[in-house]
């Protein structure tokens, strides 16, 4: 059984403690590798050789740190089917979705940072009378990365990236339950020439190597992108420390479809909005909303392509969704589609786990599903479900429509489908969410920030937010 190790002052070394974690691959239920147990031990040493690596990665020329950085994204890129096929193998995602999304876009983000760190400018102010204002912006020490499971390499990279970029070391820990393709990085990085003890990667469980990171008081600075309650856990520990947080939680994205949209794009655009990664996508759209004009129209059509959406082996790539990540999660989204039947719900289509054949028969797959019936204020309209399942409703008015999205106690995303530029532009003035998506879904521009409001989340990444979140300002005012 393969052992993953966990990469600590630029070598791979095995836990202190000796204690490993099975790996399960979620497309046939079984245990493929095993993963460190890691401790508070292994976080200390981490963060030691984090420390000492400080000074010398802090002080080297940006366009020294920029090209290194650059390396392990062209070394992505290199390995692009490799890690692919380990993205996909140790979260259950096809692997064409792996191939198109994920792994490019882990590449992009060190390719973007590494450039974007040497545009990065301090800013002046002339106040007259001889005097000068100028603000700097300098790395903060070790900053703590924790990371989730449904984008494994991509969101891991859009931490520790702008965090590496920015002058600081790093000690980060992937998700236990996607580990595999933060430990082949590790192995990129080293052949990228990173010095020693500047990036490091902790595997283990969030309670236990996860907390660690957070509680070390060597490590000012955490970011962390999960579920909102281990967000919560977080800010009780790390606020009384005064350490600086990002916290991009969990999400109840609506989708607003008005009855003057382009309804072929907007068909389509839902579709994946709302199943892609088997819905496993904090921007997933699990609440649609749709002017009654176009109703029941728009629902048959929906509900006939979500009951031709195939499910499968996720290395086939004629299968639209492969199999859920874990079996914990597995059992959680089938105990949510029998609260929403409880609440009154109607399962237009799906709501029901698949059974494959051969070495797939005890893989965790559901079927993609679409309810109807429920209320705004059912757990099911209020909770995250975090899979293949969707709601729909009808609305009336506009106002209907902001009064239904802003129903929870969630802020991150949300989509509306409009022709009419007016309406764009009010709705999504009003809407109360960090990002709006008009006309289309999942765009990203590495520039722009990215979080939530509400129960979503603190702060912003992306951009130029991201290196002032990994970065200290200071004003230094001068009489001359």
């Amino acid at each position: 059984m393969f052992k993953l190790k966990n990469y600590i002052n630029g070598e791979l070394v095995e836990p202190t403690n000796g204690q490993y974690i099975d790996n399960y691959e979620p497309a046939t239920g079984k245990v493929y590798s095993l993963i460190p147990r890691s401790d508070a031990t292994d976080v200390a040493n981490a963060v030691e050789a984090a420390k000492l690596a400080y000074p010398g990665w802090k002080s080297m020329r940006t366009e020294k740190r920029s090209a290194i950085i650059t390396r392990l994204s062209n070394l992505i890129n290199d390995n692009l089917d490799r890690l692919a096929e380990a993205e996909s193998r140790d979260n259950g995602k096809p692997e064409w979705l792996a191939k198109a999304v994920d792994i490019p876009r882990a590449r992009d983000n060190f390719g973007f940072f590494a450039t974007a760190i040497t545009h990065f400018a301090s800013e002046s102010h002339r106040t007259g009378d001889g005097l000068i204002n100028f603000t700097t912006r300098t790395p903060i020490g070790v900053a703590g990365c924790v990371s989730p499971w449904n984008l494994p390499l991509y969101l891991f990279s859009w931490k520790v990236a702008p965090a590496l970029a920015a002058g600081n070391t790093v000690v980060a820990k992937p998700s236990e339950v996607t580990p595999m393709t933060a430990y082949l990085l590790s192995e990129l990085c080293i052949e990228a020439g990173f010095p020693k003890g500047v990036f490091n990667i902790v595997h283990g469980l969030g309670g236990e190597a996860g907390n660690a990171i957070v509680e070390h008081p060597d490590v000012p600075i955490i970011s962390f992108t999960g579920g909102t309650s281990t967000g919560a856990h977080i800010a009780r520990t790390a606020a009384p420390m005064f350490k600086k947080l990002s916290l991009e939680l969990g999400g109840k994205n609506p989708n607003i479809i008005f009855d003057d949209c382009d309804f072929d794009k907007a068909l389509a655009t839902t579709l994946n909005s709302s199943f892609a990664n088997q819905g496993q996508i904090c921007l997933c759209g699990s609440r649609i909303y749709i002017q009654r004009g176009i109703y029941d129209r728009f629902r048959d059509a929906f509900v006939q392509k979500v009951s031709e959406m195939k499910v499968g082996n996720p290395k086939d790539d004629q299968n639209k969704m492969g199999a859920i990540v874990s079996e914990p999660h597995y059992n959680k989204i089938l105990e949510y589609i029998q609260i929403a039947k409880e609440e009154g719900g109607t399962v237009l289509t799906g709501g029901e786990a698949v059974k494959l054949d051969g070495d797939l028969a005890d893989g965790w797959y559901i079927r993609p599903t679409i309810i109807e019936g429920l209320d705004e204020q059912c757990r099911t309209n209020q909770e995250e479900i975090f899979g293949p399942v969707v709601t729909i409703q009808p609305f009336d008015t506009e106002e209907e429509a902001l009064e239904l999205a802003n129903s929870t106690g969630y802020g991150l995303a949300s989509t509306i489908w409009t022709q009419d530029v007016s309406k764009a532009h009010r709705v999504a003035d009003t809407i109360k969410a960090g990002i709006v998506w008009v006309n289309c879904w999942l765009v990203r521009d590495l520039r722009t920030p990215f979080g939530g409001m509400k129960n979503s989340g603190v702060g912003r990444e992306g951009g130029w937010e991201a290196l002032k979140f990994f970065t200290e300002a200071k004003n230094i005012c001068i009489k001359y």
